[in-house]
């Protein structure tokens, strides 16, 4: 495989998070992906942003799903000001536009505790001219909390619901909630008024995740936990079936 050999810092990665959802024109996704994987990846990293993730949404042939971090607020509005201002997405930027229908469905999160984020220091980037093809499977779970406080629902979750993923077999990879300081960078919208619990776990491969699937659903219906989970939401959970492309470090 072509990886190259340089591993990432030895720290959580990161205090900020976008969880970025584009909706694209039919049939343009890979065009994005080509170009994000060859301009968009060194050149944001530069800035010290950490581009944590691309993914194919695998229920959606035209949604393009990414994940992007940041050391604090007014770090992320200095480095999105330095790249966006930037020779290269001066360059590439009509081109990227024309692929999207929507790129304003951003959550802007923060871990749900210290040790909650992603860990990225064993992770490898393929070389920009990698053909790797990946068989792992993310999913990022989207809990849209009631009046419950993110804190609040992050420690139900631990206590609660996470012991009986773990007994199915599955691992949460980070989870996350809203981070509610002000939008440092206005230019590029967020959700506001957002108030979400985010989980990420990670299946080696489609059939991992039918097994564990299968045992979490189960597992769910043998404890009440499963109607307090419903209580403390609003709206079905989103679910992202998501597959990293070739550079993507998770």
């Amino acid at each position: 495989m072509d990886r190259i050999d340089e591993p990432m810092s030895d720290r959580a990665c990161c205090p900020v998070v976008e969880l970025r959802q584009y909706t694209l024109v039919g049939g343009r996704r890979e065009t994005l992906i080509a170009l994000f994987e060859r301009e968009f990846i060194e050149t944001q990293e530069a800035t010290g942003i950490t581009v944590i993730g691309q993914f194919r949404d695998l229920n959606n042939p035209d949604r393009f799903v990414w994940l992007r971090g940041f050391d604090d607020m007014p770090t992320r509005a200095r480095a999105l000001h330095e790249f966006y201002s930037g020779p290269v997405w001066k360059t590439h930027r009509e081109v990227a536009n024309a692929t999207m229908i929507d790129s304003d469905n951003v959550l802007l999160l923060r871990p749900a505790s210290p040790i909650s984020g992603f860990r990225l220091e064993k992770a490898r980037r393929a070389s920009i001219a990698s053909t790797t093809t990946r068989e792992d499977l993310f999913f990022a779970t989207i809990y849209h909390l009631g009046k419950i406080s993110g804190a609040d629902f992050a420690a139900f979750f631990e206590r609660e619901h996470q012991p009986r993923l773990t007994k199915s077999g599955v691992s949460v990879l980070a989870s996350f909630v809203t981070e509610t300081h002000p939008n440092t960078f206005p230019r590029l919208p967020v959700r506001e008024n957002a108030n979400v619990f985010v989980w990420f776990a990670r299946f080696l491969d489609s059939k991992a995740y039918e097994k564990c699937s299968a045992a979490t659903g189960e597992s769910m219906r043998e404890k009440e936990s499963a109607g307090e989970l419903r209580a403390l939401i609003v709206d079905e959970p989103e679910i992202l079936m998501l597959s990293p492309t070739a550079r993507s470090l998770l």
